[in-house]
């Protein structure tokens, strides 16, 4: 894929892996829309990316749980840039617990971890069916490959995204829509601290390992197809 006026969409890309992401591919002299909940994070996201020599981004405070407001958005983007080449499929949310946990805190991650991911895309396809051409990212996570103990509620989620993403990499790839499903371990963000991680930060992913395997993935040959990356920190491999 060529990388020069492309245009990124990127969600949760306010802190942690999306910010991490959104910066590096602003570096790529990609246009990137930044979409989250918390505008004070993507403005803060926004001004590094300047700072740092990226092009401008264009910021939509989002909740993707909010389909309708999803759709506007999707159609300001459009309206605005004409086209979307990337998709990276990063926002989520994350509670403890497998049978302990209330239906309203696993309904809450289902809803923002897999149904919210599967409306954005559901909308975006279309465009790069249009085009011709397209990158799908979804940030899985670990915990869609190894149903861990004690949060089996994001497990799920995660599982349910994974499986999503692989039909879509098997129907949407003879299209030339690329789709790759990326399986991080503990990452240093504020979420791996919250959902309690054993590693010291020196000890975990960082969230730039994250756009660095996607801008490998990027400049592969056309050809080239990646179904999925599962990226693990050494202490974690068990």
């Amino acid at each position: 894929m060529i990388l020069e006026n492309r245009i990124a969409v990127i969600t949760g890309a306010g802190k942690g892996i999306g910010r991490a992401v959104a910066n590096g591919l602003a570096r790529l002299n990609f246009q990137t829309v930044l979409i989250g909940r918390n505008l004070m994070d993507l403005e803060l996201a926004a001004t590094e990316i300047v700072n740092t020599g990226g092009l401008a981004p264009c910021i939509f405070q989002l909740d993707i749980t909010d389909t309708g407001k999803m759709w506007e958005t999707v159609n300001a983007i459009l309206a605005k840039h004409g086209r979307i080449d990337v998709l990276v499929n990063n926002a989520g949310i994350y509670f403890d617990g497998t049978l302990e946990l209330s239906e309203f805190d696993f309904q809450a991650m289902i809803t923002t971890n897999l149904t919210a991911q599967f409306n954005l895309t559901k909308v975006i396809v279309p465009v790069m069916q249009e085009q011709g051409m397209g990158y799908i990212f979804n940030v899985v996570s670990r915990s869609g490959k190894v149903g861990f103990a004690g949060s089996g509620g994001y497990s799920a989620s995660k599982f349910g995204m994974l499986g999503l993403s692989e039909s879509l990499y098997r129907e949407l790839t003879p299209q030339g829509i690329k789709v790759t499903a990326l399986c991080p371990g503990w990452v240093n963000t504020k979420m791996a601290y919250d959902a309690g991680t054993p590693l010291a930060a020196e000890e975990m992913i960082e969230p730039e390992d994250l756009f660095k395997t996607i801008k490998w993935l990027l400049e592969l040959s056309p050809a080239a197809c990646v179904k999925e990356v599962v990226i693990e920190s050494k202490l974690s491999i068990s």
